[in-house]
């Protein structure tokens, strides 16, 4: 597959404190965001060749809006952990792509707050009890690469694998491609869990429960 993993979001509270429980591990916060017309903002963890977003809806008008609605970002926030998964899976093209193609079939989102005729690409048929899946054909190499802090006090360089455990119903022919092109691993369970996986794997681990379903090894 000619797609690396871009970024991970997680659906989290209103100002996103869970990133303290990172904070305090030892990992390096880069800069936040947000996203005007979306009614969304996230913080960002950024490592050599991905980051993790903390993302929350910070205008529920905005994100509810016409143009906003077929993403189903309100639902998947206002409903996150409960009926909906709250986990979103971004790609973009390898650095040696020459074509950039979404691996899975996709409906296009332009967002208002970035550039026109640039859109995201949105994955088709996913069910809100799974994760959401996009593909950035526009971005090259990790967005704000040497701008952000990578040097965490941990030793975590660069993502090496996600796994996803989310309810059999969440399954979809996204998810199915991903798994298939050894990107992401995916486990039937009743409970939300997102592992991310850095370097050699060999040298620790943290559970972020119940701050966020989240679990690091490095």
């Amino acid at each position: 597959m000619s797609a690396v993993i871009d970024h991970v979001f997680i659906c989290c509270s209103v100002g996103g404190s869970e990133a303290g429980a990172l904070a305090r591990l030892g990992l390096k916060e880069g800069s936040g965001n947000t996203h005007p017309g979306q009614g969304t903002a996230c913080r960002r963890f950024f490592f050599s060749n991905a980051y993790l977003e903390l993302f929350w809806v910070n205008d529920a008008l905005e994100a509810q809006a016409e143009a906003v609605r077929p993403t189903r970002l309100w639902e998947r926030w206002s409903k996150r952990g409960d009926a909906a998964c709250p986990y979103g899976i971004a790609l973009r093209p390898r650095s040696d792509a020459v074509d950039a193609h979404a691996p899975f079939a996709t409906w296009c989102y332009r967002p208002q707050y970035m550039p026109g005729g640039v859109s995201i690409e949105v994955a088709e048929q996913t069910p809100l009890s799974g994760p959401e899946f996009y593909y950035l054909a526009f971005q090259r190499g990790r967005a704000r690469s040497g701008q952000e802090p990578v040097g965490h006090e941990l030793p975590m360089r660069s993502l090496t694998s996600v796994a996803v455990w989310r309810p059999a119903g969440g399954d979809s022919q996204a998810a199915r491609a991903l798994q298939a092109a050894g990107l992401v691993a995916f486990h039937d369970a009743d409970d939300y869990l997102l592992e991310l996986r850095f370097d050699d794997e060999s040298r620790g681990s943290a559970d972020l429960r119940p701050a966020l379903p989240l679990v690091l090894r490095w």
